[in-house]
């Protein structure tokens, strides 16, 4: 079906492949975006009950453009309670996130955020708080996210303090790391054996190092590894619980940028403590 996109979030993960960390992996010339929401105008016979509708147009080209084109099963109906900006970054981080904890359930565990201030980060901790983790520590890289962190419920660490991030791992039982380079790697090398070190990002654009040594167990997460086929309800079926998810933890309020201003909400997405950006695409229909 085909979809006429109202608006789209810029995150780490479409800015990365810009950059051409991930050459191996796009082909060119490409679109950017991996999310976004906007309504049905075109639909197979059998999908014209969605015509006019909200979607997310999952699994489609890159979502930065007026009209998207995606699997007519892929699209997943947004709730009326649900607003477009909220709805826009409904996918990456919140799936990402409810899928880790289903993976690694944090129960009475201590739970340690390697790159608090990442949106996906702020969705593992708030859920693994709703999950009953006995306690979730955050290290982060600018001082602006300390009073979101604590507001949420999370232990703040800098990245500065080594003598509080070796604290930190020490008694982790779980950690969920953004940022790969030194301090991932100084995280893993210190926790325990029995403990799990869950890798799903790179934001520092270096790799996590697996020493000799290393006790804790080491996992790579992708959640492309993880979606639910395409075929028959997986996808909507996925949605059931986060749209209710959100509505009960919704996200920091976004800046809204007009499509044309999209290098001002790149320049806002690199800004420290810069809120997150999301592209109005209203504008160039």
């Amino acid at each position: 079906m085909r979809v006429e996109v109202t608006h789209v979030p810029v995150n780490p993960s479409d800015l990365i492949p810009i950059t051409g960390a991930y050459a191996h992996r796009v082909v060119l010339p490409a679109v950017a975006g991996y999310e976004g929401v906007g309504r049905v105008v075109e639909a197979p016979a059998e999908f014209s009950h969605m015509l006019g509708r909200r979607v997310l147009p999952l699994r489609g080209e890159g979502t930065w453009q007026t009209h998207v084109d995606c699997p007519a099963t892929c699209a997943v109906q947004v709730p009326e309670a649900i607003s477009d900006l909220m709805a826009a970054r409904a996918y990456i981080n919140p799936l990402a996130a409810a899928t880790m904890l289903r993976r690694w359930p944090v129960r009475d565990k201590t739970v340690l955020l390697c790159g608090a201030g990442s949106g996906c980060a702020e969705y593992l901790g708030r859920w693994a708080i709703r999950q009953g983790a006995r306690h979730v520590v955050g290290i982060y890289r600018s001082e602006s996210r300390t009073d979101r962190l604590r507001q949420i419920g999370i232990e703040p660490v800098s990245t500065v303090d080594s003598v509080a991030i070796s604290r930190a791992s020490t008694w982790a039982d779980i950690a969920f790391d953004a940022l790969g380079g030194d301090i991932a790697s100084g995280v893993l090398g210190r926790m325990r054996r029995g403990a799990d070190f869950v890798a799903y990002g790179l934001l520092t654009g270096s790799p996590v190092m697996v020493g000799a040594g290393t006790k804790a167990s080491y996992h790579r997460f992708h959640l492309r590894d993880h979606l639910p086929s395409p075929v028959g309800p997986g996808m909507r079926d996925a949605f059931a619980d986060i749209w209710s998810m959100l509505a009960e933890t919704p996200p920091p309020d976004p800046r809204v940028f007009p499509a044309r201003d999209w290098p001002k909400a790149l320049a806002e997405a690199e800004r420290p403590g810069g809120r997150k950006p999301i592209l109005d695409m209203s504008g160039l229909a």
